[in-house]
Protein backbone atom coordinates (compact mmCIF):
# COMPACT_ATOMS: atom_id res chain seq x y z
CA UNK A 1 0.00 0.00 0.00
CA UNK A 2 1.43 3.63 -0.89
CA UNK A 3 1.43 6.34 1.99
CA UNK A 4 -1.04 8.90 1.52
CA UNK A 5 2.18 11.51 1.82
CA UNK A 6 4.35 9.63 -0.97
CA UNK A 7 0.99 9.34 -3.28
CA UNK A 8 0.76 13.49 -2.89
CA UNK A 9 4.44 13.47 -3.74
CA UNK A 10 3.86 11.40 -6.61
CA UNK A 11 1.03 13.46 -8.45
CA UNK A 12 3.00 16.94 -7.46
CA UNK A 13 6.37 15.00 -9.41
CA UNK A 14 3.51 14.49 -12.55
CA UNK A 15 2.23 17.71 -11.67
CA UNK A 16 5.18 19.13 -12.11
CA UNK A 17 6.57 17.57 -15.63
CA UNK A 18 3.16 18.21 -17.33
CA UNK A 19 3.80 21.97 -16.27
CA UNK A 20 7.60 21.51 -17.94
CA UNK A 21 6.09 19.83 -20.93
CA UNK A 22 3.69 22.98 -21.28
CA UNK A 23 5.91 25.06 -20.60
CA UNK A 24 8.15 23.87 -23.90
CA UNK A 25 5.28 23.44 -26.16
CA UNK A 26 4.27 27.00 -24.97
CA UNK A 27 7.54 28.39 -25.64
CA UNK A 28 8.29 26.41 -29.37
CA UNK A 29 4.37 27.87 -29.82
CA UNK A 30 5.92 31.25 -28.90
CA UNK A 31 8.72 30.92 -31.55
CA UNK A 32 6.44 30.14 -34.36
CA UNK A 33 4.42 32.87 -33.63
CA UNK A 34 7.48 34.91 -34.15
CA UNK A 35 7.98 33.49 -37.57
CA UNK A 36 4.45 33.50 -39.24
CA UNK A 37 4.14 37.35 -37.93
CA UNK A 38 7.62 37.90 -39.47
CA UNK A 39 6.15 36.44 -42.77
CA UNK A 40 3.27 38.49 -42.63
CA UNK A 41 5.14 41.18 -42.17
CA UNK A 42 6.84 40.62 -45.45
CA UNK A 43 3.74 39.75 -47.39
CA UNK A 44 2.65 42.87 -45.91
CA UNK A 45 5.56 44.68 -47.57
CA UNK A 46 5.03 42.95 -51.06
CA UNK A 47 1.50 43.40 -51.01
CA UNK A 48 2.20 47.39 -50.50
CA UNK A 49 4.95 47.57 -53.60
CA UNK A 50 2.62 45.49 -55.89
CA UNK A 51 -0.26 48.18 -55.05
CA UNK A 52 2.15 51.36 -55.47
CA UNK A 53 3.47 49.68 -58.82
CA UNK A 54 -0.28 49.48 -60.14
CA UNK A 55 -0.72 53.00 -59.46
CA UNK A 56 2.39 53.82 -61.11
CA UNK A 57 0.85 51.79 -64.07
CA UNK A 58 -2.36 53.21 -63.86
CA UNK A 59 -1.51 56.50 -64.18
CA UNK A 60 0.73 56.17 -67.08
CA UNK A 61 -1.74 54.34 -68.80
CA UNK A 62 -4.03 57.38 -67.90
CA UNK A 63 -1.54 59.38 -69.73
CA UNK A 64 -1.39 57.29 -72.89
CA UNK A 65 -5.13 57.35 -73.19
CA UNK A 66 -5.14 61.10 -72.90
CA UNK A 67 -1.92 61.42 -75.44
CA UNK A 68 -3.87 59.14 -77.75
CA UNK A 69 -7.56 60.74 -77.33
CA UNK A 70 -9.00 57.06 -76.05
CA UNK A 71 -10.24 58.94 -72.98
CA UNK A 72 -14.12 58.61 -73.01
Amino acid sequence: MVEPDNLVLEYLREIRGDMAKMSDRISTMSAEMTTVRQYLAGLVTLVEHDHSDIAVIKTRLDRIEKRLDLVD
